[in-house]
């Protein structure tokens, strides 16, 4: 009797679909000695709020849930109904899977106590990062920062437990709602990606080891900012015209972030006149990130100094992001340095007008 699992007849109609996100976080469990399950519970509880924020952006158009909400945020910015509706179901899961003991949320003001003190972890997260650009259909995603807590198992979170250094992330990762929900994430060991198989209601490796090419063609800058922009910042912008690169700017950093990675870019979210100590969250945005990119073989700093060395000084700390190929982020570098001398005292300061 012929083996129907060795047929060569049978295997064109069979493929293999790939390696389920939940099979592989077990696979790579052994890079945690120190962990006991909770961390891959933690990623999985991610993965699935990920899976009901996808259905509910799918949904949008149909079911109410685009336009405004009509109120703003802790940073004073317009919520839109998917912000609210995306903040509530990442923080369900997070506190119903119980290995978070805190959570810090662009959208809420204050550290989030999820009354789980065993937990043993912290999270950091952008519910849904770019929503301005859900009513017109464009990409826009979720960011997540994981740290181990600081305090005692079994005692209330504090800040202690929030503020730490970039250095200090276990894993880091984001996921992008577009024409495919793509989840990406590191624990410190490379950088994997997951399309979501709506069929089979599983994320699926299908971007194992992602590395940054060192050198690129795509820059990634709000140029209609350019007059609030310093020197070097333009002198660099007016190198990239002179090479001839190409222009790619979203306003959703998910979907700029994960195009240059893949690609080879550079983004740049520097200082202006209208915010000196830059845009971007540190905890909640640049440090992710910027983890990430380091271990995809690339480069993120504010200008000054790496960001994941950063020490935060309050929750909602905002930062001025460079990140991208190595080479182009060096030669970004040298622009600005030509151009202006910073305050050896200063860790924001992009910017002196």
């Amino acid at each position: 009797m012929q083996n129907y699992s060795t047929s060569k007849h049978a295997e064109q109609f069979v493929a293999s679909i790939g390696i389920p996100m939940d099979r592989f976080i077990t696979q790579r469990q052994r890079e945690f000695p120190y962990a006991k399950g909770e961390l891959s519970q933690l990623l999985r509880d991610l993965g699935l709020a990920g899976k009901v924020v996808t259905l509910s952006i799918a949904h949008s158009g149909i079911s109410g849930l685009e336009g405004l909400i009509g109120g703003t945020n802790v940073q004073g910015e317009e919520q839109q109904k998917l912000d609210v509706v995306a903040n509530i179901r990442f923080i369900r899961a997070l506190t119903k899977g119980q290995q978070v003991c805190a959570v810090i949320s662009e959208e809420s003001d204050e550290l989030i106590d999820t009354n789980n003190w065993h937990g043993r972890y912290v999270v950091a997260i952008d519910p849904l990062d770019g929503s301005s650009n859900i009513d017109v259909n464009v990409s826009i995603g979720t960011i997540f920062s994981i740290y181990r807590r600081k305090t005692p198992v079994g005692t209330r979170p504090t800040l202690e437990d929030a503020l730490q250094a970039g250095t200090e992330q276990v894993a880091a990762g984001y996921i992008m709602y577009g024409a495919s929900t793509l989840l990406v994430y590191t624990t410190g060991y490379g950088v994997n990606g997951f399309t979501y198989n709506h069929t089979l209601g599983e994320f699926i490796l299908s971007h194992p080891n992602i590395t940054i090419p060192e050198d690129g063609e795509i820059y990634s800058i709000n140029e209609g900012y350019a007059d609030d922009f310093n020197d070097g910042v333009r002198n660099y912008v007016r190198y990239c015209h002179e090479k001839r690169f190409r222009g790619r700017y979203i306003g959703s950093l998910v979907a700029d972030f994960h195009r240059n990675m893949i690609k080879g870019g550079i983004f740049i979210y520097p200082s202006t006149r209208q915010d000196p100590n830059g845009k971007l969250r540190l905890l909640y945005e640049c440090n992710p990130m910027a983890f990430i990119i380091e271990q995809a073989g690339g480069i993120a700093s504010n200008g000054i100094k790496r960001i994941l060395d950063i020490q935060p000084r309050g929750l909602h700390q905002r930062e001025p992001l460079v990140l991208g190929s190595t080479n182009m982020v060096n030669q970004f570098m040298d622009c600005i340095h030509q151009n202006y001398a910073p305050e050896t005292n200063s860790e924001v300061e992009f910017i002196d007008f």
